[in-house]
């Protein structure tokens, strides 16, 4: 999700930044000019090239949704699709619940929907393909859209805020060609208050308790997720920073100013009624080291306690794609969201069903590791280990790294990167990651399109060892300022999701060309060619991608409509100055065919 302090670095490290590599590697790229064709077939390494996936030639068959038909005020889809409407912010959660009205009240918001519907996926029920649990999380959701009003009044207030925030888990069933949400045992709200539990390396250490001794509470700023093999959802706390604020003069120390911690925060006003987010307040001097963790959760048990996942590292995690590698250990590929930023991944320490049959989470027995990309196309991973001189000389222990994994990852000499967003793991090994952009750099060059860089651009690499390994090669995919005048023209790649066929999903959150709402396309992975799929309304953000289990609908998500201004938008409502609602997108192809296809 695209906001203006993304694009201000917190970042003082002075490692050598991507854009920098990036130059000498497309340097070498005389193909660059041929477009996005030439774009994806440039495969340096040799290794890399043979093994790119073969052309089916008809992977991508839809018609595509045109340029002129792109930035109208409703969404619009391919004529080989349709679409449908479902759980809007403020439905409630089972039927019969509290119904939507504007502004909500704190009881009722803490059983309906949240705000912010961002990243999703689909837990079937038994098997089938039109019954499931759509498990959502809520990003954000700011003050005047969701109260009304500039700030809180009252602690009600921010409830009412913090109840917005957080996951929703409800079911969903398709009836006569319809989904809706139906009533569930399972169906439950996960929030900012909610209890919540820390396991691994870093769960008892002294920089995750507060002098309260107060139990561990919620859930904040849920971007993009992920899930495990044992069925449970991840879901990924980014802006957990601006939830704080100082309501007398403060200054942040070096680790607070590195993860972006100010007096004012993003002005949600929390801190003026409600202790825990108030940074000068003794008794709470550790809360936001509780914030910015891969958070687990097990959709199918109601009475299942949130854990937050310490040996992911904290920083602010925009999800995280899990894999299974070699020898049945599980690997999963993380990046964290602002302009100068790394990319991390996490590799089991043994076989996740051994972990399993021991009693222990495969999430809590492995090691971090932060990325480093050469000029030749190759990398390295770096581990965030005590292990590492440079790393024991500045922590007393592993639960200290984790907690402080930026700091880590700045002595480590990792590589700043542009905005690094969704990852995803392709069928054929390699692993992309959307890079939104960097306004932020202020190196300029011509020939290269990505300097500065304002449309972003789509990397990917396959690690030595079936993802085990501490070296990779590294090649761009798809740098987005080469479709522009193209009818596959697009700006600011944030979501991507890779299919078992080797298509790529991308999902966009920023100014798009030539008057376009945001979108949803799709790439085939071998030739590069891109199709416009679906684009949204004004102001809002396509994001979030989940499939039934035969992939003949998609469900993806439209955030903030209109930015919250009725006056820009009014979806799901057409009628005029209805506050806007973020909802979710059910599609399918009119044949019954594989989504993308």
């Amino acid at each position: 999700m695209t906001q203006s302090h993304d694009d201000m670095p917190a970042n003082p490290s002075g490692n050598r930044p991507f854009d920098a590599v990036l130059r000498i590697r497309l340097s070498r790229r005389e193909v660059l000019s041929g477009g996005l064709a030439g774009a994806a077939a440039f495969l340096a390494p040799s290794a890399l090239r043979a093994a790119a996936p073969a052309s089916k030639g008809d992977l991508i068959g839809f018609t595509p949704v045109a340029v002129d038909d792109g930035g109208g005020p409703r969404p619009t889809i391919s004529p080989d699709y349709e679409f449908q409407v479902l759980v809007p912010w403020g439905d409630p959660l089972q039927p019969g619940g509290p119904a939507f009205r504007w502004p909500p009240n704190a009881a009722d918001q803490a059983e309906q929907l949240g705000i912010g519907h961002d990243g999703l996926a689909f837990f079937t029920i038994d098997g089938a393909n039109d019954h499931g649990l759509l498990v959502l999380n809520h990003e954000f959701g700011r003050n005047r859209h969701v109260l009304g009003k500039r700030a809180p009044a009252s602690l009600d207030e921010v409830r009412v805020s913090q109840h917005a925030h957080g996951v929703s888990v409800v079911a969903i069933r398709r009836i006569d060609g319809r989904w809706d949400s139906v009533a569930s045992p399972f169906a439950r709200r996960i929030h900012a208050n909610t209890p919540v539990a820390f396991s691994g390396p870093a769960a008892d250490h002294p920089l995750l308790q507060n002098p309260s001794a107060d139990v561990p509470r919620g859930t904040l700023n849920n971007c993009a997720c992920g899930t495990t093999p044992w069925g449970t959802y991840l879901t990924c706390e980014e802006n957990f920073q601006g939830y704080f604020g100082a309501t007398r003069p403060w200054k942040p120390s070096d680790v607070e100013a590195r993860y972006g911690l100010r007096a004012k925060g993003f002005n949600y006003g929390w801190e003026a009624f409600d202790p825990r987010f108030e940074l000068n307040h003794p008794d709470h001097a550790n809360e936001a080291n509780r914030f910015g963790w891969v958070v687990e959760i097990d959709p199918f048990d109601p009475d299942h306690v949130p854990v937050k996942r310490t040996a992911l590292g904290r920083f602010k995690h925009e999800g995280i794609a899990i894999t299974e590698g070699r020898d049945g250990r599980l690997v999963g590929y993380m990046a964290d969201d602002q302009a100068f930023e790394y990319l991390y991944k996490f590799v089991t320490d043994d076989d996740w069903r051994t972990l399993r049959d021991r009693g222990q989470s495969p999430l809590d027995h492995g090691r971090l590791y932060v990325a480093r990309f050469n000029d030749d196309g190759t990398g390295t991973w770096r581990e965030l280990t005590l292990d590492n001189p440079a790393l024991a000389a500045r922590f007393g222990s592993q639960a200290e790294v984790l907690v402080h994994a930026r700091i880590a990852a700045d002595l480590l000499g990792a590589t700043p990167m542009d905005r690094p967003e969704w990852t995803t793991v392709a069928p054929d090994g390699r692993v992309y990651c959307a890079l939104t952009n960097n306004r932020a750099r202020r190196v300029p060059d011509a020939a290269n399109p990505l300097a500065p860089n304002p449309d972003g651009h789509v990397i990917r690499w396959r690690d030595a060892d079936d993802h085990l390994g501490t070296t990779f090669t590294w090649d761009i995919f798809l740098v987005a300022q080469e479709t522009h005048g193209t009818e596959a023209t697009f700006s600011d790649p944030d979501g991507v999701w890779a299919d078992p066929d080797g298509r790529l999903f991308i999902l966009t959150d920023g100014g798009q060309q030539v008057g376009l709402n945001n979108q949803l396309l799709v790439a085939d992975t071998a030739t590069g060619e891109v199709r416009r799929l679906l684009t949204g309304v004004p102001g809002c953000e396509v994001t979030g991608i989940a499939m039934t289990p035969d992939r003949r609908t998609a469900f993806v998500n439209l955030q903030h409509p209109g930015n919250g201004d009725p006056n820009k938008s009014t979806f799901p409502s057409n009628v005029p100055g209805t506050v806007p609602r973020d909802a979710t997108i059910a599609l399918w192809r009119k044949d019954g065919g594989v989504v993308g296809s």
